[in-house]
């Protein structure tokens, strides 16, 4: 198989996608870029949901807080707790959307927009940093990169975006059974419903899982 049939084959951007998950080299990298749509998840539920933000934080160690006012119970704030976890699988749904579309570059510039919003809300350095690179990525695709590359890798980031959404649910499982100080959003959507905390963590896995139907039935089409 030659570059210019690779380049074109529908399984590159699941394999490109799958790697970045999958290796753990290029996981760890990638894991950052996952905590901070987690944590935009967060952030904008908040802000539609009528609650005020106040900042976000990311961490080297991947970890993030989103911290936001308003009633400290309710369906905002149930909505509020659930969203990080789900954010990764709506992003995916919505890059499909924008490549079946024909709405690349559209895509480019409103992920470009968010990211100069998010600066204004980051609390942190590190934090920083990470919506930076993330900036200077989305830049360069929209300004350097030709049409069918822009494709590629919007393509590839909405798998990326699918497969991160279930590993890091899985993910949660395993620090809430190693860790007892019941922080995690699951723990936070156990105590505003009173429904146990791994219900939640089945939940979102049930909807990170389902949220993959839509790419692999256009892959397999």
């Amino acid at each position: 198989m030659d570059l210019t049939s690779l380049l074109d084959s529908p399984w590159l951007p699941p394999a490109v996608g799958a790697t970045l998950v999958a290796v753990p080299t290029a996981w760890r990298y990638a894991r950052h870029a996952v905590t901070l749509v987690h944590e935009l998840g967060h952030a904008g539920v908040a802000v539609v949901t009528g609650r005020r933000l106040n900042g976000i934080s990311l961490h080297a160690d991947t970890s993030g807080l989103t911290v936001s006012r308003g009633k400290p119970r309710g369906p905002g704030m149930v909505a509020t707790a659930a969203a990080g976890y789900l954010a990764p699988s709506v992003v995916g749904l919505l890059l499909i959307a924008a490549v079946r579309l024909g709405w690349v570059v559209e895509a480019l510039w409103v992920a470009l927009a968010l990211l100069v919003v998010t600066l204004v809300f980051i609390r942190n350095l590190f934090g920083l940093l990470v919506v930076l690179v993330a900036g200077a990525a989305v830049a360069a695709t929209a300004y350097r990169a030709d049409a069918d590359l822009q494709v590629l890798v919007l393509a590839s980031a909405s798998w990326f975006w699918l497969l991160a959404a279930p590993r890091t649910v899985v993910e949660l499982w395993g620090h809430r059974r190693r860790s007892r100080s019941a922080t995690s959003d699951a723990d936070v959507l156990a105590r505003l419903t009173h429904l146990p905390a791994g219900f939640w963590n089945l939940a979102l896995l049930a909807l990170t899982l389902a949220a993959l139907w839509p790419a692999v039935d256009r892959l397999l089409d």
